[in-house]
């Protein structure tokens, strides 16, 4: 955990699993801005990731996403199938609709157990 403006941060982390079928799922957990902005895009570009037209991203544990996270979201988006795997975080949420790009994503809340 680092600190942001004298409060705890949660440090972002990102990390690529298989799912089933071979579809990436890449988890982001944490705190997620400018400084953390690459790592999804690298996730994305991940060996595990590049065999696939589809792209589940898991963003149930972020707890802070700005802009630039957005900016990759819509970056990954553009090269293949995404689906955002919740339930969204209501601050990730609330970006999304602001912005009007809730549209350009899935949703679909991660199974239960």
């Amino acid at each position: 955990m680092g600190r942001k403006g004298g409060v705890l941060a949660m440090e972002p982390r990102v990390t690529v699993v298989s799912g089933e079928d071979g579809v990436c799922v890449i988890v982001c957990v944490g705190e997620f801005d400018m400084d953390s902005a690459g790592l999804l895009p690298e996730a994305a570009a991940s060996a595990e990731c590049l065999s696939g037209s589809l792209v589940v991203i898991d963003v149930s544990g972020v707890e802070f996403a700005d802009s630039s996270f957005l900016s990759q979201l819509l970056h990954v988006n553009s090269s293949r199938r995404v689906v955002l795997r919740g339930p969204l975080p209501g601050q990730l949420a609330r970006l999304l609709e602001m912005t009007g790009a809730q549209g350009l994503f899935e949703v679909r809340d991660a199974p239960a157990g």
